[in-house]
């Protein structure tokens, strides 16, 4: 049976959010788990965990990052350069990409302190991650404040080159899609009933079934 919740359920009064709204963890929806890279302004590479990502075309391909902090060295940085590199870590690497959390004075080489490989890109300046098997370098194009005055902007790069390990785009090795392929970003799915709250997950793709199966069979 489906319920509606148009308005904080009791049970969540209280609970800490962490700057997130209250719909965002009821709905827990999957979200690409991505580093990007970038340059400060002192030359040392910036490393960003990001999610809440998407996609699109329209002459071209483009990235739209729905939620980019003002005051964060990912904003900055792209603002100053106007290049950042997309880079999708596979599951072996992710706890090294996670670190870069914890590594991100202005003077810390990022990368570097997280155990990985920074290569120059070919079109953009920004470095990129060796050891992730897709590298999408991007020019930064427009940004938008997520509400008036906030201090999240909704921004917008267009895809300029794409790297990626041949492992990967062959589906008859590694490919893209299961336990070696994209990680998702599963975001501390709650229960609006009770307030329970899981850990945040980290997930992966699994192939269901093409468009000709599902129309050929039932399900």
């Amino acid at each position: 049976m489906k319920k509606e919740f148009k308005t904080a359920p009791s049970c969540l009064e209280g609970k800490e959010m962490y700057g997130f709204d209250w719909k965002e963890h009821v709905t827990a929806i999957p979200s690409p788990l991505v580093v990007v890279t970038s340059y400060k302004e002192n030359g040392k590479t910036n490393a960003t965990m990001q999610s809440w990502l998407t996609f699109s075309n329209s002459d071209g391909f483009y990235c739209i990052f729905a939620d980019v902090s003002k005051y964060g060295h990912l904003y900055s940085s792209v603002k100053n350069r106007k290049s950042l590199v997309i880079n999708f870590p596979s599951a072996d690497i992710y706890l090294k990409c996670y670190s870069t959390i914890h590594n991100n004075k202005y003077e810390d080489d990022e990368i570097e302190a997280a155990g990985l490989t920074a290569e120059k890109s070919a079109l953009v300046d920004a470095p990129k991650i060796k050891e992730c098997f897709l590298n999408l370098e991007c020019e930064y194009v427009w940004e938008k404040e997520l509400v008036p005055d906030s201090y999240r902007v909704v921004m917008c790069v267009k895809v300029i080159n794409v790297v990626m390990d041949e492992e990967y785009y062959n589906e008859k090795k590694k490919g893209r899609y299961g336990d070696t392929g994209y990680l998702y970003n599963i975001h501390s799915p709650l229960n609006p009933e009770n307030g329970e709250r899981e850990n945040t997950y980290i997930g992966t793709l699994k192939k269901y079934a093409t468009y000709d199966e599902l129309k050929n069979k039932n399900f």
